[in-house]
């Protein structure tokens, strides 16, 4: 199916209908897929970096010497569950300032970078507040969502850590949207690294008790994560508010409270639509992770291993997706279709090779990339199941991710966001039921559901960016 998508059809058509020689056609790609690449690199290294931090908190969490190890993957899974679907709305609101700066830098309109930074920097504060406070609430009402006793006594605290890290972050990633914008992306992968390296440092310190420092378990996670958010946040605002190679954009003194909130409503009126089609494929997985608890603790535990190894290639493919939501925006700025199309189909190209690149690897290694999770032999075999399903699924997940970016990219937000709603809840959730109740096909039947819902969307997403393409006016 997915081979013969309209992405694979539209090099052709270009050929074509531009009545040029193929080689030249196959030059265009390749410049575009080393161009698209070269964008995407540090977006992915740096997002993979904030995903090991995830992974870091569960490795060191699942090697706790207490015994309660396999109770702190579970709370740790879901509350994390939980953040990331109510935090995601306001990740991908700001990352859709990164095309609105390049297009105002293409156009050298320095100033206007400036006002995009600062309007990105308030609507960061207010989207912190919001979902701060709705992640609080659930976490003082968590009994809501039925998890085993254990579960109940550890996810709160470590919720409510987390839940403060929020701001931080949200500040981060809308300076970081300016200067991926730029084309600036090592910056915000070369402190996401350091980041990185501090919370493994402090995870060692405060989950088990090291030197002078508290044993706090899995609220020392939380911790880390906590202290490594604010240093992130410090770090790249330093860097860009001192650094030379900034200084033309910060000519003109722009105001902290403007006169006009235009900007504000614009990025809202892009972003929330988008942040919305990330609520919905968070939200399905985090209903994966409630129905595993349903199942038992070891599912639950195994399935928070199996989630988090397809998260790593997955934040990869946003990597890509916005390096290619940028490349097709500023094709939409030249008014030039086959760019579009070239730069779109470039970044699903990229997306498609890496996924079954990791597919292989995942299938080939299985058991062992499942016991540098774990020691409980309940939870890891379990686990190798769920990985397994994993190899198949993360190739339509890569694909539909990328679909969204390119969408974004020439600001088509609304239909996605109803074709998103469509795979994840009414073809996704109830087949994952399906599958683990009805069927009794216990843990591997959720992921037979979220495989189904991934396949839907990548088909119809993928299938909505060369139809829009091919009718719009430029």
């Amino acid at each position: 199916m997915i081979i013969s998508s309209p992405f694979f059809l539209s090099i052709f058509v270009q050929s074509s209908n531009n009545q040029k020689p193929l080689k030249n056609l196959y030059l265009k790609y390749r410049q575009e897929v080393k161009t698209t690449f070269e964008l995407a690199l540090p977006i992915i290294v740096g997002q993979l970096g904030i995903m090991l931090m995830g992974l870091a908190d569960t490795i060191q969490v699942g090697h706790m010497e207490d015994g309660n190890a396999a109770h702190a993957l579970g709370a740790s899974g879901m509350a994390n569950s939980i953040y990331i679907t109510i935090a995601i709305i306001g990740y991908i609101t700001l990352q859709v300032v990164a095309p609105m700066v390049s297009k105002a830098e293409a156009q050298r309109d320095y100033s206007h970078c400036h006002k995009l930074l600062k309007a990105s920097l308030r609507v960061a504060v207010l989207m912190a507040l919001l979902c701060g406070t709705i992640i609080g609430l659930l976490a003082w009402q968590y009994e809501v969502f039925r998890q085993p006793s254990e579960n109940e006594r550890l996810a709160p605290g470590f919720l409510y850590i987390i839940m403060v890290s929020i701001l931080p972050s949200f500040i981060f990633t809308a300076t970081k949207s300016f200067t991926d914008g730029l084309s600036k992306t090592r910056v915000a992968m070369v402190i996401t690294v350091t980041a990185l390296l501090l919370n493994i440092i402090l995870n060692y310190f405060l989950i088990n008790g090291i030197w002078i420092f508290p044993k706090w378990g899995l609220n020392g996670a939380g911790v880390s994560t906590l202290f490594s958010r604010i240093y992130m946040a410090c770090a790249i605002l330093i860097y860009v508010y001192r650094g030379k190679e900034f200084k033309k954009f910060f000519e003109k003194k722009e105001k902290w409270f403007p006169d006009s909130w235009n900007l504000e409503l614009e990025i809202l009126r892009i972003g929330v639509p988008s942040g919305f089609q990330g609520f919905f494929e968070i939200a399905t997985f985090s209903m994966a992770v409630v129905m595993m608890g349903w199942l038992g603790v070891y599912q639950q535990a195994a399935h928070m291993v199996a989630i988090n190894m397809a998260s790593l290639t997955y934040m990869a493919s946003t990597g890509i997706a916005a390096a290619g939501g940028i490349r097709v925006g500023s094709g939409l700025g030249l008014r030039d279709r086959s760019a579009i199309l070239r730069s779109g189909s470039s970044a699903l190209m990229i997306v498609l090779f890496f996924m079954g690149s990791c597919a292989v690897i995942m299938f080939s290694a299985n058991d062992w990339l499942v016991s540098l999770y774990t020691k409980d032999i309940n939870v890891a075999q379990i686990a190798v199941s769920l990985v397994i399903w994993g190899c198949f699924f993360q190739l339509f997940d890569g694909v539909q991710c990328v679909s969204l970016g390119i969408l974004r990219g020439i600001q088509d937000v609304n239909i996605p966001t109803g074709i998103t709603v469509f795979a994840y809840w009414v073809i996704g959730i109830p087949m994952s039921y399906f599958f683990a109740f009805t069927l009794k096909m216990d843990a591997p039947g959720v992921w037979v559901g979220l495989t189904l819902s991934l396949v839907t969307s990548a088909c119809l997403l993928s299938w909505r960016f060369y139809n829009k393409v091919k009718l719009m006016e430029l």
